[in-house]
């Protein structure tokens, strides 16, 4: 039944997400209500909203261009439900952010196949790479994910490969004005961001432990299933699929060295793992097992939810 509302994208499916993700956000945000006090809090907030929507269908965008999924409303959903495996991050500004500017990244990068203004598209997603970096500087991996794409379409041109190392330069250089007219400790703030932290032992209670233990189980189904399936998908997509499988990895590697360790940090990974678990869902195979996974899911992501609020 649930396989049979989404299989389609409509605007009702598209609304029915919407509705829900507006539903657990304000769930997570009404636990304190001083923000409504402030203008300025609440232009925040609403700001958050904005951008957990706008990567939601960033996301959505991205599969559906590039042919990664069929015309159904799989890709939200699966958005949605990852994302309430870590409530918190609702309210982080800082890995919001710079998860929409990654997904602006990755938009370009699997765009690439196409052949078609490769040397714009390698500049932009290096310096959308780049400008997530500020806002968390472990971002700066997904660099690698660039270079994987031009060895993937474009490394023939040597002057594809200068282009990271321009933007760059030109991120630095903004990033340098701006500390100097707001008068910032740009070395202080650097200093700190590029702190590591390898040790898995942040657990406020055994919830957030659970959570991340459940996700990582449903992460490794799906990303089992695309390994074994790879060779079954059409040919003029497995560079697709290696960028989604390495942009996942490089995610879980962004969680791993962080310093002030959380589960929000694993963000990252939600979006390629949509696209992952869009794609396993869609394969040709029995509706009991559709319906099974997709059952499964809800549950332990709604008990994640809840048990962290």
């Amino acid at each position: 039944m649930i396989t049979s509302v989404f299989k389609k994208s409509t605007p009702l499916n598209f609304s029915l997400v919407v509705f829900l993700i507006l539903v657990f956000f304000f769930l997570f945000q009404i636990q304190d209500l001083a923000w409504t006090n402030s203008l300025v809090l609440i232009s925040e907030k609403v700001g958050l909203l904005t951008i957990l929507l706008a990567s939601v269908f960033i996301t959505n965008f991205i599969s559906k261009k590039n042919g990664l999924s069929k015309d159904s409303s799989y890709i939200i959903l699966f958005y949605l439900l990852f994302s309430l495996f870590f409530p918190t991050l609702l309210g982080n500004t800082n890995l919001l952010l710079a998860n929409f500017f990654l997904l602006l990244a990755f938009r370009r990068l699997i765009s690439l196949q196409s052949l078609k203004a490769s040397k714009e598209k390698i500049f932009d997603a290096s310096l959308w790479i780049f400008a997530a970096s500020l806002f968390h500087f472990w971002s700066i991996l997904y660099i690698v994910l660039v270079f994987i794409s031009i060895i993937f379409h474009v490394s023939r041109d040597y002057r594809n490969w200068i282009l990271p190392f321009i933007a760059f330069i030109a991120v630095g250089t903004i990033f340098t004005f701006f500390s100097l007219v707001l008068d910032l400790n740009s070395i202080e703030y650097i200093s700190r961001s590029v702190q590591t932290n390898f040790e898995i032992n942040y657990f406020t209670n055994n919830y957030q432990n659970g959570a991340l233990s459940i996700y990582a189980t449903v992460a490794l189904f799906f990303i089992i299933s695309m390994f074994s399936t790879l060779s079954n998908r059409p040919q003029i997509l497995h560079s697709s699929y290696k960028k989604i499988i390495a942009s996942f990895f490089i995610g879980v590697l962004i969680f791993l060295v962080s310093a002030n360790k959380s589960n929000d940090l694993l963000v990252f990974t939600i979006a390629p793992l949509a696209m992952l678990a869009s794609s396993h869902i869609e394969m040709p195979q029995l509706k009991l097992k559709q319906e099974m996974v997709l059952v499964v899911l809800i549950i332990c992501s709604l008990f994640a939810f809840f048990s962290q609020l």
